[in-house]
Parts: C-alpha cells; structure tokens; sequence
C-alpha cells in the first residue's frame, strides 16, 4: 500500500507571521486597511486583515519614536532617537526629505487636516511647527517645563489652534495665527498623557497618569469638570454620534429607562493600567460601561499581574476601538447587545505584534483551522490560520509554557494539554477557552506532553525532574466549573537527565522518552515497564517519534543526525546526516515513507526513508526552529523557532507538477512562435521572444543574422529600442559571457555599440548589479581591442615587404599624383610631337628612354621606403 502513495518532492511557504510591532508608536491608514507600526530600528506596514507584513522600510540604527501618516496616506512622518525627521513616500517607500529640529527626541507628532503642516513634540520641551514641502520651521514654541509627551491639532482647518501635554502636568493651547501660547490649563497632577476633541470642537478631553479626566470647555479655556477614574490613564477617545458605539449606547439607555443621553453631553472611552475599558459620560461623570474581565489580565494566587493598555484611537469609519498593550498586542473591540439586551465588548480580532521564541506548537480542530503556540510567555496563543490573528489566549500558568499537544475526543470538543515551567500539566477545554484540570506532581518544568492517538483517557508527560508520568482523565468533565486535579497512574524514573520528547505509539501500547542523556527509552502502558533502550546517539536526543505503519522509531539529536530504531531489538536501522547543527524536530508523512526535520540551523528537510535521500531544503528562518507541527489531516507543516516567526507550508508536489507542464506547454508553443518569426525576418519580434524564453544561444544568432545584413545598425537598434531595463541587464550579462570567446566577441562588441548609443552610460551604471557586469566586460574588452591594435601594426610590415617586391604602388598625396599625371602627359604629347617630326626613330633610342624610366621608378620606390619605415617603427 505504502508503494501506491505518492511521495512529496516540494513544500511550499504560503503564509508565515512575523514579528511586526516591539512597542512605542504606530499609525492606523484613514480606512483602517492597513497599520505602520514601529519594529525596534525598522518600520513595517502591515494589513490589518492578516498581519502580513507588506513592506519594511529600514530605519537608521535607532529605536523608532513618533510615527504618524498624512490624512491622505500618501505620507509617513518618522522620528527616530537620532533626532532625524523623516518624510517618506508611501507608494516608493523613499525618503523624501529629513532635518534636524530638536535638541532631544521626538516624542510625539500631529498633522493639520490639510495636510500641509506638521507639529513635532519633543523631550526638549520644546513644540514646534514645520511646513512639509519645504522643511522648514514655521512655528517654534517655548513653555513648558518638561517633556512634551502628546500633541495634537484642532480637527477644524479654519482653526488655527494646536494642544499640547507634557509631564509637567500642564496642556498648553498655542494659536498658530497670533504664534503664541493663549492658555495653559493646569489641573492635572501628573503627566497629561492623551488628549481628544468633542465631535463640536468646542470640548476637550485630558487623561492622565493621576487618574481623572479633566473636561476643558474651549470657549474660555475653563475646566468643566473633572472625571475620577481611579486607575492611571493612558489614553481617551471620543466618538461622534453616528458611530455604531454610540448608538449601541442609545438604545441600551432607552430599553432599560435609564436617563436619555443630553445632545450636550459627551461619551468618551478611557483605558489605562488595568487593561478594562470603560465608557464614561460627561453629564455627572457617568460610568456608562465597564468591561467585566480584562482580556490581559493572568490570576495568580499570591498577587495579580495586570499588563495594562498603553495607548487606544477609535478606528474611522465605525470599525471599532483600537488599543495597543504593553505585551506588543493589538485588540481590536466592537460593542456589542447582548442576549440579555446589556452591553457587550467584543473581542474582534487580537494582533500579535511579538511572539518572542517560539517553543511549540500543534494544529487544533478536526479541520485543523488554528494553530496553539507556545512561545516564551505563561499564555497559549490559538491562532486562526485563515486571518493569522489571536483567536484566544488560555492563561493559567504562573511561568513560561514549554511544551503543549492536542487532540479531539469523542466528545468533539478539542482538548490542549500543556506542560510550563511551574512544574504543572494543564488540560484545557477550547470551545469554553478555559483549564478544566490541573496535574501536580512534578519537580521540575515540564518539557514534553503527548496525548494518545486511539483512547483519550490519559495522557504522559516527561518533566527535568528525570521521571515519566502517566496521567488519568477519568472522571473530568469539561461541564464542571471548577478545575479539577488530575491524578497519576503511573511514575518512573526514566532517564539519568532531562526528557525533552515524548510519544505514544499507534495502538496506545506504548511510550517513547527522549532525553539528554543521549538515549531513547521504549516503555510498555500504562505500567510503564522498561522493553528496550535505543543508544547510539553522541548527544542528547530532542524529540522521538513511532512510525505510523512500521515497528520503529525515529530520533532527532543534537549530534546533527537522525536515526529509525527497531523496536524488537532496538537496533539502528538507517541514519540520515545533512544538518550542520542540532536536529531539534523529526516527524513522519506521507504514511512513514518520508519524514521532515528541523534543526538549529534554521533548515527545514524533506527526507525519503527508503532511499535516504534528502529531496528538498528550505531555509526560511534566521534562527533555531524549536517548533514543528503536522497537520493529521491536511500534512500542512507550521513550524516556528528563535526568530519569533511562524511559517505555515503546504505540499506543492501536485502544483508543481501542473506549472511544469504548463510551462513547457507554453515554451512549445512560444518556440513556434520564435521560429515563425525568424522566417519571417521579423527580428525585433524575434529577439523579444528569445528574451522571455530564456534562450542565449538562439539570441546570438539572430544578432550574428543582424550584423551580415547591409542594413545592420538600424536593424539592432530597432530590436533593441522596445526593451526594457531589466531585458538589456540581462543582455548585458549575455554580452558578457559572449565577451569572454574570441569567435563570439565581433557580434558582442557590436551589440554592446548598439547598447550604449541606445541608453545613456549613467543610467547603465545606475542599474542594480551592474557592477558585477562591467567589470567582466571591461578587462576582456581591453584585451580584444589590444588584439586589434596589434594586427593592425602588423599589416605595416606586409605593406613594407608588398612595397619592396613591388607588387604594390606607394600611396602618395592627390597633388602629387595629379601634378605627376599633368608631367607624363606633356611627355606624351611632346614624343607624339617628335614621332610626327622623326618618324624614323631606330630602337635603340627607345630602349635607352625606356631604361632611364625605369630608373626614375626605383629611385621613388627606395625614397618611399626610406619614408615609411621609421614612421612604422615608431607605431
């Protein structure tokens, strides 16, 4: 049966998530299609719809610290800690311009609705406004008394007002027109740290860190009121009243007889260190809504660890709220009714901007449409593979979670168990997202878990502590809301150090530990009873793996090779070598016949048992890949590592197959094409064809056809005129190679003419990679035309050696000739003369004439050759 399977030859990356955000700021597109985010030193744009990173724009060794984009999105506004300012093209990702302004880094930025100017906060406490065609500063304001950490610009055009706040408790109100400050507002105690304008322009918001909300009534710049929230803020929002959370807010209020909402009041939305949001009304400060459970928030049973919001926008066009997390996160919410007619904050969609190391993962569901990742944190991340986003977060643990594995039970209800370095083993139910059991009893982290493959009533894990535990589920039922305690029905002590891997065989008879004391144990369930030990690795093994259709074993160790064991006897069977480091993952597809691995130096191998072949490798990471998970279904691989990236890949062998023949299918048929065109001398069309077929040789002989015709020149210019940049780089690496052989080198200098007079030499050079082609050009183009200007000295001494035999006249100036010509014809005419005057005139006088001619002859001849020779040796 296995020979009737087709074996894989090619995975294919579809889709991979990367780091994008490390903290700090960020900017959201006006549709909020796309987001720019700060990534340490870079800048990544990101849609928003899958966390794909759609282009980088590299920064200048220093941590990002203001982004903002321009109303139109056509502009990104960057400050780094270097000072620099930059304004960046958003369609060809360049630097437009940049200057220096402030004397410490730029903290914050706003742009005026018209797009025209920019206010920059700085650290030097200094605010300042530039105009953005120019660059220059047209605005330049002085006043407070510590860091400027927020500004912003009145969404009215026609008025000309900017705010800012600083951690000298202080909002300052600076008119652009009269270029000073018209009213400092002082009520705050701490750092102001947001700031947000009513929907009418005519109220402003101020949150900050010493727990109230000031309302500041911009007609005479007085505080209305002031908001007690009693949690450090770290941004409020407004929103209008065609927003969808405004009207949700409407009827909530009218169904439950509460007291309507006055047209003059205004709702606003405060979030800060205990990660809750919550909307409040300005009428009698009203906590309207207050989020039930933080979506950050991890219980402990000593203490709480909030990791709270750091900043929150409401996105345009009625698509939520926005906040960011100090966790590097991005929750987006929508506010909801719910069954009870209350109000709903809904969780839409959770970006993780930094998932640090990645140390497991596995598929979840029947469909295999998410992916739980362990990474360097006490949470489990479930991600949705179709939109790459956060589905859900499992947290429970107290310490970083190691290792994890799932399955589906009867039940339908898909289980995760997962192992941390608390030292505990934890069983989490995914549709009710919560722990339904907890297992203690270990003494160590907890590094390996497995779930059985045909009975779900237990599960084994292997921990630092040296010892292998089999774990009863009997008696949990995920209806209980209490988490019950899981009890162990089997313990031994299995390896002299740490277990890094476990596995259960096909029939659940079964168990197999991998540890670093170089050898794998074969343990019999569930009295886990010692039936072989596999040794002959030279360093610890890192993960073990059952065949699913043979009696043996598969091992990966950090001596760079990977083995199949026996079972019966525990003898090695087959041993793959091809990693330059340690092979950290190992698992079979395609029925036991191939398998895949992954080791720390970032390679990804296909492997074909039977042969020992390695068919394909695939270098995708820049770090160790601790992570490798198959899909029991689809064989879709996901595997992550050190780099904090996820890539997901899929079997392409089929599709692969189908672009290839497509491909020679159209190479056939634009072959045809090709030679219709050489018969009939449509040269231009020809070598436009050669081009897109990739063919070098047949390309040489239409230029060599070209150049035998009357009409060379216009006929190459006219082929090459339609090319484009990237098709003459090409030539021009053609030309090379051609260049470098004598017979080939006439038709390559020609073309290579033709080449320059067609482009300018600058814009050749300034191609990418041209380099690397001139200089194999130039040296060889040297040596050819040395070549030439030696024949050419040689024909010299053929003219010298034709002259002195007299089998060629010396070559002589045109009124030399013709003044000789006019004296051998008077000559003529004269003995014509003396012929008619003497006719009889005896032979002897016309031999004596004759001889003197000649004589004339040869003293010409030895004066010509005395002439040229010294100029010949001189050449």
């Amino acid at each position: 049966m296995a020979s009737a399977l087709t074996l894989k030859k090619n995975y294919r990356c579809f889709q991979s998530l990367h780091q994008f955000y490390s903290g700090g700021p960020y900017a959201v597109s006006s549709d909020a299609s796309f987001l720019v985010c700060a990534c340490d030193d870079t800048i990544k744009i990101i849609d928003s719809s899958n966390a794909a990173i759609k282009s980088t724009i590299e920064g200048d060794s220093e941590p990002v610290t203001a982004l903002l984009l321009s109303p139109d999105d056509k502009f990104l506004f960057s400050a780094s800690h270097t000072r620099q300012i930059r304004v960046w093209d958003l369609s060809s990702l360049k630097c437009l311009r940049s200057w220096k302004g402030h004397e410490g880094p730029v903290m914050g930025m706003a742009c005026h609705a018209s797009g025209g100017l920019l206010a920059t906060a700085g650290a030097d406490k200094k605010v300042q406004v530039w105009d953005v065609d120019g660059g220059f500063c047209t605005h330049y304001f002085k006043g407070h008394k510590g860091v400027v950490t927020s500004i912003i610009f009145h969404p009215d055009p026609n008025r000309l007002l900017l705010f800012s706040g600083g951690d000298d408790a202080t909002v300052r109100v600076w008119s652009l027109t009269n270029k000073k400050c018209v009213a400092t507002l002082e009520k705050h105690q701490s750092t102001v740290t947001s700031m947000a304008i009513s929907e009418d322009g005519w109220t402003l918001l101020t949150a900050g860190r010493d727990k109230v909300v000031n309302i500041w009534n911009l007609h005479d710049y007085s505080c209305v009121t002031t908001v007690p929230t009693y949690e450090a803020l770290e941004a409020v929002c407004s929103f209008d009243s065609a927003s969808p959370f405004a009207s949700c807010l409407s009827s909530f209020t009218q169904k439950h007889g509460k007291k309507k909402i006055s047209s003059s009041s205004i709702q606003f939305i405060t979030v800060g260190e205990r990660g809750i949001v919550r909307i409040w009304n300005s009428d009698g400060a009203v906590l309207l809504f207050e989020q039930k459970s933080s979506d950050l928030t991890v219980s402990l049973d000593n203490e709480e660890v909030k990791r709270g919001f750091t900043s929150a926008m409401m996105l345009p066009l009625g698509q939520g709220l926005l906040c960011a997390t100090a966790d590097q996160q991005f929750l987006i919410y929508d506010l909801e009714k719910d069954a009870d007619h209350g109000l709903n904050l809904v969780l839409r969609k959770r970006l993780i901007g930094y998932n640090e190391e990645i140390a497991d993962m596995k598929f979840l569901d029947e469909e295999e449409k998410f992916l739980a990742v362990a990474t360097s944190v006490e949470q489990v991340r479930v991600y949705d593979l179709a939109s790459m986003s956060c589905s859900y977060v499992l947290t429970g643990h107290t310490d970083v979670v190691l290792c994890l594995d799932t399955c589906v039970p009867s039940s339908g209800k898909p289980l995760i168990i997962t192992g941390s370095k608390d030292n505990t083993v934890r069983l989490w139910e995914s549709h009710s997202r919560r722990c339904i059991a907890v297992g203690i009893g270990h003494m160590g982290a907890v590094g390996a878990v497995a779930f059985p493959k045909k009975n779900r009533n237990f599960f084994v894990s292997g921990s630092s502590d040296r010892t292998l535990k089999v774990w009863s589920l009997d008696g949990i039922s995920d209806g209980i809301e209490e988490v019950s305690n899981l009890k162990a029905k089997g313990v031994v002590a299995a390896h002299d150090k740490d277990i890094n891997s476990v596995a259960i065989a096909p029939n659940d008879s079964l168990v197999c530990s991998g540890s670093q004391d170089r050898t794998a144990c074969i343990w019999r369930l569930p009295d886990l009873v010692s039936v072989v030990v596999l040794k002959g690795h030279k360093r610890g093994i890192w993960s073990v793996e059952f065949s699913p259709v043979d009696q043996c074993v598969i091992t990966a160790s950090g001596d760079k090779t990977i083995k199949i064991w026996a079972i019966s006897d525990g003898s090695c069977l087959k041993t793959f070598e091809g990693h330059t480091s340690s092979v950290i993952r190992a698992s079979f597809v395609t029925r036991g016949t191939q398998f895949v691995s992954c080791g720390a130096d970032g390679l990804v191998k296909l492997w074909t048992v039977k042969t020992n072949e390695c068919l394909a490798t695939y270098d995708q990471h820049e770090d160790k890949i601790w992570a490798l998970a198959i899909g029991k279904q689809t064989e879709m691989l996901a595997t992550g590592g050190g780099d904090a990236v996820i890539n997901l890949w899929h079997d392409s062998t089929a599709a692969d197959k189908e672009e290839a023949f497509r491909k020679e299918e159209e190479g056939v048929l634009r072959g045809q094409e090709l030679e219709n065109a050489v018969l009939d001398a449509d040269y231009a069309r020809a070598i436009q064809l050669a081009f897109e077929l990739r063919r070098p040789h047949k390309l040489f002989e239409l230029f060599s056809e070209l150049c035998r015709r009357t009409d060379a020149n216009g006929e190459i210019e006219k082929a090459l005129t339609p090319l484009g940049k990237e098709q003459l780089h090409v030539l021009l690496e053609y030309i090379r190679e051609w260049n470098t052989k004598p017979k080939l080198c006439h038709i390559a200098q020609c073309v290579l003419y033709h080449v320059f007079s067609i482009l300018p030499p600058t814009e050749i050079v300034e191609m990418k990679g041209m380099g690397e082609v001139l200089e194999g050009l130039i040296p060889y183009s040297q040596r050819h035309y040395s070549r030439i200007d030696r024949l050419e000295r040689s024909t010299f001494l053929l003219d010298y050696t034709l002259t002195g035999m007299s089998v060629i006249e010396p070559e002589r100036d045109e009124t030399e000739s013709s003044s000789r010509r006019s004296q051998a014809e008077e000559e003529e005419e004269r003995s014509a003369e003396q012929d008619n005057m003497e006719p009889k005139d005896t032979s002897r006088k016309k031999r004596k004439s004759q001889k003197s001619q000649d004589r004339k002859q040869k003293k010409t001849k030895v004066a010509y050759v005395n002439a040229v020779a010294p100029i010949s040796s001189q050449a």
